[in-house]
């Protein structure tokens, strides 16, 4: 699920999620109970530590994107 549509859905500024993805903020129950609503998972699904041996997940590049030029 894209980020802008997380913030959306869950009634927070984009800015303050990247915010908590990159472990800047803290998040209250009530905004953790609500993403994890957004995304149709239990709260504590949000607090799972990955299995021992569990593929690392590939970081997103740092950054936007480039604009593009329409012509």
């Amino acid at each position: 699920m894209p980020q802008e549509r997380l913030a959306a859905d869950s009634g927070v500024d984009r800015a303050y999620l990247s915010q908590l993805e990159r472990k800047q903020g803290n998040a209250t129950v009530d905004l953790l109970d609500r993403l994890a609503s957004v995304l149709d998972v239990p709260l504590s699904e949000l607090f799972r530590q990955p299995e021992p041996g569990a593929k690392k997940l590939k970081s997103l590049p740092v950054g936007r994107k480039p604009i593009k030029k329409h012509r």
